[in-house]
């Protein structure tokens, strides 16, 4: 809620994809006009009594039905990574048609470079788990200007306060540890500040 906090307003639509237990949308239902969570199960959240602005919704894992250009912020944390590339992609470019003007994606996934992040991690090199695909930053930041974003920041942090950056340094780490060894590659990634920088959150602004 802390980095969430400065795109927020009291007029804000907010959504997010794959919101589990709906904690987090709840907190965000506090602060703006509406909030959409859209996941393919209720049932996590059956038992669950939520604001009065606030609505689940239930899909297919890549269609958002919502009006276009009805969102302001969408959000999602830990989900990318678990859906087939293909399916990624059209769940983007559903995301951009429901944002409005200026709208923002927030996403929040796992570096490939330090992965793979899933049980994976202990016999191979590249996600094979429940991880379909882990990207690297430069990575979704070439998707993101595919399916239309006009703009794409990440933002690092530690401790609750967060900087916006370019993704050209990030780019420039990358390109670096991946010419090196995946155990190497991993070992130095997961050290600070380069950690930071790989598990950037990446902002693309319609």
């Amino acid at each position: 809620m802390r980095f969430l906090g400065r795109f927020l307003d009291s007029d804000t639509t907010f959504l997010e994809i794959g919101p589990g237990d709906c904690a987090l949308s709840f907190e965000v239902a506090k602060l703006t006009r509406k909030v959409y969570a859209v996941d393919v199960s209720e049932e996590i959240t059956r038992s669950a009594l939520p604001p009065d602005n606030f609505q689940l919704i239930l899909t297919d894992g890549c269609s958002i039905p919502l009006p276009r250009e009805s969102v302001d912020v969408c959000y999602s944390n830990q989900l990318v990574e678990h859906l087939h590339p293909d399916d990624a992609v059209e769940q983007l470019k559903n995301i951009v048609q429901v944002l409005a003007p200026g709208g923002v994606y927030i996403c929040i996934t796992p570096s490939r470079l330090t992965g793979p992040h899933d049980i994976s991690r202990y016999f191979d090199t590249v996600a094979t788990g429940f991880h379909l695909r882990e990207y690297t930053r430069t990575e979704l930041s070439d998707l993101f200007k595919t399916v239309g974003f006009s703009r794409i920041s990440g933002y690092v942090g530690v401790k609750g306060r967060y900087l916006r950056v370019p993704v050209l340094p990030i780019t420039w780490c990358e390109e670096l540890l991946s010419a090196l060894p995946a155990t190497l590659r991993r070992a130095i990634g997961d050290r600070l500040p380069l950690r930071l920088l790989l598990e950037s959150r990446l902002v693309g602004t319609k």
